[in-house]
């Protein structure tokens, strides 16, 4: 896939932190360094890497649970789409940088460039909704994010989440950098592990179906309301 940069896509990214050059050059190329770095310096590694690659074992858990047409919010460069695509899905990603969804599409998959606030294909429809890889951060406030995937997804439908792999319940503002290039702009994120997940879960509305672990990953099951 050729180099590209926020620039080239005609977006400020100054003001719009996921289509900075550190994160669109990153899914460019496939591969990091990459990180959310706090204003205190405290840096979380982001795996490019496995985002890029194809499925391992904690993705295909993932994948064994979903229920036919399935919405991946955060999609990145869409290897879960694709996978779920040739499962035989209904699969659509979300992702708000034009590379990520560029690279859905060539993968295979069907994605569409948009925040999951703003209206999306078919919502209410979804049988299954999937928030892994951090996407629980998105918007710094898990409780309104939850709230906004009950929208999406139909009575009784699934959510999978993808939680931090330590007990943590942080609202946070970062940057996405690379170490070398200007950072984006500064944005809310939120980590939850676990325990605070199932406490903004069912504080939304949603109702706890099971959690596991596979490699290190943790991950919840929830169901909304019928």
């Amino acid at each position: 896939m050729p180099q590209v940069s926020a620039a080239g896509t005609g977006i400020d990214a100054g003001s719009a932190p996921w289509l900075c050059d550190p994160y669109s050059q990153a899914l460019a190329s496939g591969r990091g360094p990459l990180f959310l770095r706090r204003s205190d310096g405290w840096m979380l590694p982001l795996e490019v890497e496995r985002w890029c690659g194809g499925t391992d074992a904690a993705d295909e858990s993932v994948l064994e649970r979903a229920e036919d047409d399935t919405v991946d919010v955060g999609c990145g460069p869409g290897r879960m789409v694709a996978a779920l695509t040739a499962r035989g899905h209904l699969a659509l990603g979300v992702d708000t940088n034009p590379v990520a969804v560029s690279r859905a599409v060539e993968a295979g998959g069907r994605a569409v460039r948009s925040s999951v606030f703003d209206p999306l294909p078919r919502e209410g429809a979804w049988r299954t909704a999937l928030l892994l890889d951090g996407n629980i951060g998105i918007g710094g406030v898990p409780g309104d994010l939850l709230s906004r995937i009950r929208e999406v997804v139909l009575p009784g439908g699934l959510l999978v989440v993808e939680a931090a792999g330590q007990d943590v319940h942080e609202r946070v503002t970062v940057q996405v950098t690379d170490g070398r290039r200007d950072p984006g702009a500064p944005f809310p994120w939120a980590r939850v592990g676990l325990p605070a997940l199932r406490l903004c879960a069912e504080a939304a509305g949603w109702t706890w179906s099971e959690a596991w672990r596979v490699r290190g990953r943790r991950f919840a099951a929830l169901r909304s309301p019928r």
